[in-house]
C-alpha cells in the first residue's frame, strides 16, 4: 500500500496535549523477518526475531501493534521478482503491511498518546510510523479490527470503484469479480446498499462459489474454473450487466465487455492477489466492443480516492452497526502465530475474507 502512505493522516487529524510523551513500551519487541525465499510457503521462510524498540523522531509517533492484517500481496513480496507497487522484501528484513495500533509515545502536534492509527508497518509489535503515514480511527464507531476490512482500504477500494470509477446507479445490475476476497466481499455489499437490483460475483471451485452465495450474499456466481465465464455470465444474465468491478486479467475482463450493455462501466482494481501472479496473463481479446458498446474503463488507485475516506466512513459505519456490512475473519493470537496465518491464507481460508493476528486485547 505503498500509494496510500503519505495521504493518510489528512483524514480526522487531532492536537496532541503533550508532545514527546512517553507511555510505556518494553526496551526489546520482536518483528517478523524473512529468512528465505519460499518455493511452497512454509513458516520456516520466516522467523521471528528480537530487536530493540524504535523512539521516534520529530513528527513521528511509537505504535503498539494491536491489530495486524495478513494480505496476499505480502506473499508476492516474498519472491525476488520486482514490482513497482510492492517490491519484493530483502532478505532478512522485516515484512511490512497494514496494521491498527495504539500511540504510547508522540512526537507529532496531531496525533495524541492513547490515539488509534491505521498505518502501515504491521508484523511487529512496535512501530515508528511519520504521523503523516497514520490515519487516526475511531473506535466509538467501529471495533478497531473493522478498519483493516470493510472500513479500511478494501472497503474504500471497494466504495470508490462503485461510486466514482463505475457510478453505479439504483436498478443496475453489477458483475463483481473475486468475490470471496476482502475487496469483493465489500463490493457486493455495497452494490446492494446502493440499490443494485442484482449482484453477480465469480469465485474460484465449488466451495468459493457455494461460499459467495450463502456467506458473502451474492444473487448468483459464475465459477472461472468451470469453463467459459463469457457463456456462464451470458446464462446467468442473458440482458446484460452495468457495471463491473473487478481485475484486468483476460478471461473476466473479456466476460465482463461482452455481457456489459451499451454504456456499460467497469472498475478496475487489485484484490490484493495481483502480485503473487508473475507470469503474464493474456489479454481480452474483445476490446473493440468497448468502442461498439461505448463502455467505459476506469482505473482505481486507492491512493487517489483517500480524500474520500470520511465521507465512506460515515455510510459504511451505519451499514456495520446494522448488519448490512461485515466481514468473516479468521483470528489468530500472538505474533509467533504470523507465519502460520500467511500459510493458511495462501492455502485458502473456506468462509473467510480476511485473516488477522491480534497482538494485544
Amino acid at each position: 500500500m505503498d500509494d496510500a502512505q503519505g495521504l493518510l493522516a489528512t483524514i480526522h487529524p487531532k492536537r496532541a496535549e503533550t508532545v514527546g510523551a512517553d507511555g510505556v513500551a518494553p526496551s526489546a519487541s520482536r518483528e517478523i523477518r524473512l529468512v528465505s525465499r519460499p518455493g511452497d510457503l512454509s513458516p520456516a521462510n520466516l522467523e521471528t526475531a528480537v530487536t530493540s524498540t524504535p523512539r521516534p523522531g520529530p513528527g513521528q509517533v511509537l505504535v503498539r501493534n494491536t491489530w495486524l492484517s495478513v494480505d496476499r500481496y505480502v506473499r508476492g513480496r516474498m519472491d525476488n521478482v520486482p514490482a513497482p507497487a510492492h517490491p519484493p522484501y530483502q532478505l532478512g528484513s522485516a515484512l511490512d503491511g497494514a496494521a491498527v495500533g495504539e500511540v504510547v509515545t508522540t512526537r507529532s502536534e496531531d496525533i495524541p498518546v492513547g490515539t488509534t492509527v491505521l498505518h502501515f508497518l504491521g508484523w511487529r509489535e512496535y512501530a515508528v510510523v511519520d504521523a503523516t503515514d497514520a490515519l487516526v480511527v475511531d473506535t466509538d464507531l467501529a471495533p478497531a479490527q473493522a478498519y483493516l476490512g470493510v472500513l479500511g482500504i478494501p472497503g474504500l477500494t471497494a466504495y470508490a470503484a462503485l461510486t466514482t470509477a463505475a457510478t453505479l446507479q439504483p436498478g443496475d445490475v453489477a458483475f463483481i469479480a473475486n468475490a470471496t476476497t476482502p475487496v469483493g466481499n465489500a463490493a457486493g455489499q455495497i452494490a446492494r446498499k446502493l440499490g443494485a437490483s442484482e449482484v453477480i460475483g465469480s469465485a474460484g471451485g465449488p466451495e468459493d462459489t457455494l461460499t459467495a452465495l450463502e456467506v458473502h450474499g451474492y444473487d448468483l456466481v459464475v465459477d472461472h474454473h468451470a469453463g467459459s465465464i463469457s457463456r456462464q455470465l451470458n446464462r446467468l444474465a442473458p440482458d446484460g450487466v452495468d457495471v463491473y468491478v473487478g481485475t484486468a486479467d483476460g478471461p473476466l475482463l473479456e466476460a465482463a465487455i461482452e455481457t456489459l450493455r451499451t454504456g456499460g462501466r467497469a472498475a478496475l482494481v487489485s484484490h490484493g492477489n495481483d502480485s503473487c501472479c508473475h507470469h503474464q496473463i493474456p489479454g481480452p481479446h474483445n476490446l473493440h466492443k468497448i468502442v461498439d458498446k461505448q463502455l467505459s474503463l476506469h482505473g482505481v488507485q486507492i491512493g487517489k480516492h483517500l480524500a474520500a475516506f470520511p465521507d465512506y466512513i460515515r455510510h459504511a459505519a451505519g451499514w456495520l452497526a446494522e448488519g448490512s456490512l461485515y466481514s468473516h475473519e479468521l483470528v489468530y493470537h500472538g505474533l509467533d502465530q504470523a507465519p502460520s496465518a500467511l500459510v493458511a491464507m495462501e492455502r485458502g481460508t473456506s468462509h473467510h475474507d480476511r485473516v488477522l493476528i491480534r497482538l494485544h486485547p
